[in-house]
């Protein structure tokens, strides 16, 4: 893990949030003994504390910065909080000097959100558990996480405005996706629709570990209901966090040689265009395989494309990354 360079945000970087493209962060399982369950305020949402509890921020009259060092005891209550409220999660390192700078800044920029953003610090060194979910390259790395799903926002230094640009857009995206609390009760946590039932099972199979059980759970959904749109996105995700479980760091660094050299390997190219996505590089995996398919024919043509398709619902058929790299997709096969 190095510290990198200057790497500024984007300008169009905030008007790309979007939630339906981000890998379900429930793969990483609450440990054996978690901590006890935080105290909740009247709208339902849990105060973070410095210390890694769950703490109430006006206590003892004063309005504490709301921050809370996400470690590996804490980080599922930390993914569950992110259903009502977001959480922007700091990967950081002792050894990066621009960590602590940064650290600083997103502390007063989140706290004038007022409890509409809660701020989680994650030392990569102790926690490295997260790094490698996160798929992150170096430190500082922000990535928001939202209804459980990673959000990559930013790596390096970022400038105050950038930054804001980032949050007011994540608090956009929240809205829509019935994410609106507070932790200091400015508005009340969402109340949600009933599970159908095996999206409910897909969702335990899920916090299980069980990808291909809940890959199964939604391929009765979909026999039964064929045009459940959830159910194949649902599907589409977990099959991706399937192909995505077994590949360590080192293998994927590996693999990206790989396609490198081997340009029409075919199982290379999916397997780091599976990465790319994962990772919120959209534009770079859906080009990988249209790049492939422009240049093969046969069977391994056809296994490109159902794979650049089952890619488009993970990230949402309404998103404009999709649109394009179907025009694009149309002019490789026409």
């Amino acid at each position: 893990m190095s510290s990198p360079g200057s790497r500024p945000v984007s300008p169009a970087a905030a008007s790309q949030l979007n939630l339906r493209g981000a890998v379900d962060l429930s793969a990483l399982r609450r440990p054996a003994a978690p901590p006890p369950a935080p105290p909740v305020q009247g709208n339902g949402a849990a105060a973070p504390g410095r210390d890694g509890g769950a703490q109430d921020p006006a206590a003892e009259g004063t309005l504490r910065p709301l921050r809370v060092d996400a470690n590996e005891a804490n980080f599922q209550d930390l993914v569950e909080l992110s259903a009502r409220i977001p959480v922007l999660f700091l990967l950081w390192a002792r050894y990066s000097p621009e960590s602590d700078t940064l650290l600083q800044s997103l502390e007063s920029v989140v706290e004038s959100y007022d409890g509409r953003i809660v701020l989680a610090a994650a030392d990569i060194d102790a926690f490295p558990q997260l790094a490698d979910a996160f798929r992150i390259e170096a430190v500082p790395t922000a990535v928001a996480v939202l209804k459980g799903r990673p959000l990559p926002l930013f790596q390096g230094p970022a400038a105050e405005h950038e930054i804001r640009a980032l949050l007011d857009e994540l608090l956009k995206v929240a809205a829509e996706n019935g994410v609106t609390g507070s932790v200091r009760g400015e508005s009340a946590a969402p109340q949600e629709a009933p599970v159908p039932p095996l999206h409910q099972a897909a969702f335990d199979a899920i916090e299980a570990g069980d990808y291909a059980a809940a890959a199964q759970a939604y391929r009765q959904a979909l026999a039964e209901q064929p045009a459940d749109r959830e159910a194949k996105a649902g599907l589409a995700q977990v099959e991706l966090m399937g192909r995505l479980e077994s590949i360590s760091a080192p293998q994927a660094e590996a693999l990206r040689q790989q396609a490198a050299q081997e340009p029409d390997n075919l199982d290379a190219q999916l397997a780091i265009a599976d990465l790319d996505v994962s990772g919120g590089h959209i534009d770079d995996g859906f080009n990988r395989i249209i790049a492939f398919i422009g240049r093969n024919f046969g069977a391994e043509r056809e296994t490109a494309r159902v794979r650049l398709l089952e890619l488009f619902d993970v990230v949402g058929v309404a998103d404009e990354r999709v649109a394009k790299a179907r025009q694009g997709l149309a002019r490789v096969l026409f």
